[in-house]
């Protein structure tokens, strides 16, 4: 291992995280259920510590399962951007963790279809017709929120 290549990282404080989590339009959303795992890329939308996630569904979907079956999802955002030196990429991750809850009630009625459309990237729709996918909007409780960042030298 003597010759492959390293890059040191950090930890992020607190306002580099909330900056990459307010300015990152996507990230990986990972659900669990027993010993298996079940991960899709999502849009997200943060605001005063609380992460959003529009998530559209159809009846029986495999998608939708997962969520009602996990107890403790994870979040991945992650991204690199070029520096000075062509070879170099700085790159940083965060991860949050913590329980899903779909928005309901007071809650969810504060996300019309305009506070949608302004918070969310269009909703990707594979060969499902539009009139049978279901919007739903859930929160991630965040219990636990890292973000790591490459060192600049």
């Amino acid at each position: 291992m003597e010759h492959v290549e390293f890059a040191y990282t950090s930890g992020m404080d607190d306002a580099a995280v909330e900056e990459r989590l307010s300015s990152a339009d996507t990230g990986v959303l990972a659900l669990a259920r027993d010993d298996d795992a079940y991960a899709v890329p999502l849009a997200h939308y943060y605001e005063d510590g609380h992460l959003y996630f529009r998530i559209g569904t159809v009846a029986g979907s495999e998608k939708g399962s997962w969520l009602d079956d996990t107890a403790t999802a994870t979040y991945v955002l992650h991204g690199t951007e070029s520096t000075d030196e062509a070879a170099e990429l700085d790159s940083w991750s965060v991860v949050a963790r913590g329980p899903l809850r779909e928005l309901t009630g007071d809650e969810r009625a504060r996300f019309d279809t305009a506070e949608i459309n302004r918070h969310f990237s269009p909703i990707r729709v594979f060969d499902e017709a539009i009139e049978d996918v279901e919007i739903t909007l859930y929160e991630l409780r965040i219990d636990s929120l890292t973000g790591r960042e490459t060192v600049v030298d």
